[in-house]
């Protein structure tokens, strides 16, 4: 069976749904405090998949995730490298992925621990975005995200404006398949505000690294698991599950054939 380990700190908010995401997909699952994983680094290495879920860890002082991000590069940065080397899938969401872009995971090893190229700032329009929105699953090194898809999901934040260092940055993540994920209108032609909540470069709503198995998103898939968690399910014909419980068990399902 696939093992998932959900990291939880103080402020984190969506530990408890994206567990249940990743029980109902299967996973043999377990959450974690922070300290508990520094104190046993090895303990990341019994599971397939670390998932960094959303919330306001340490109430985003300095930035947002920007904390938790700091204590993940300074004690477990090593281990974590050593993690995806061997294998290991790592999924940030929202403020799992504004902790995720600190870490440096997303550039890969190919970056020597080189300046970062990219960073997520405050939303355009200057406050909170919270609404559902439609991503289109983008053809990356991601092996889970069927290229094409169209799928509803839900977003929450204040600072989940993608940005890169500079638009050879943006070529690189582009050429190495690492743009995964985009903001469009619900028949997939390209959108604006409010489809695009934070004006994110290139409506980019995620990315991964270069193996594909480190993904950071800011909408929230663990909020979409029950067709009834959509405001217009009623009009949206029979669905037997949320969009984003299937994304989860796309997840699940290729981590266990990867680390079998």
């Amino acid at each position: 069976m696939t093992s998932a380990l959900v990291l939880r700190t103080a402020g984190t908010n969506c530990e408890v749904e994206t567990a249940l995401a990743l029980e109902r997909s299967g996973a043999r699952t377990q959450t974690l405090h922070l300290q508990r994983l520094i104190a046993e680094p090895a303990r990341l290495f019994d599971a397939s998949i670390l998932v960094l879920p959303g919330g306001f860890s340490y109430g985003d002082d300095i930035a947002a995730g920007r904390v938790l991000g700091h204590e993940l590069r300074h004690f477990l940065g090593e281990a974590l490298a050593t993690y995806v080397a061997r294998g290991g899938f790592v999924l940030g969401v929202c403020n799992g992925f504004q902790a995720l872009v600190d870490t440096g995971l997303l550039e890969g090893p190919a970056s020597g621990g080189a300046q970062r190229q990219i960073a997520l700032s405050a939303n355009e329009s200057g406050h909170y975005e919270c609404r559902w929105v439609t991503l289109r699953n983008e053809p990356s090194r991601c092996p889970w995200l069927e290229p094409g898809l169209l799928w509803p999901v839900p977003v929450a934040h204040g600072e989940g404006r993608i940005v890169f260092k500079d638009s050879s940055a943006l070529e690189r993540f582009r050429a190495a398949g690492q743009i995964a994920l985009r903001y469009v209108r619900a028949d997939g032609r390209p959108a604006a505000y409010p489809g695009v909540p934070n004006g994110s470069t290139e409506a980019i709503a995620g990315v991964c690294d270069p193996t594909g198995r480190v993904l950071g998103l800011m909408p929230h898939p663990e909020r979409n698991q029950s067709p009834f968690h959509h405001p217009r399910w009623t009009r949206m014909g029979p669905r037997q599950e949320g969009e984003g419980l299937a994304f989860y068990r796309r997840m699940v399902e290729v981590a266990g054939r990867a680390t079998r």
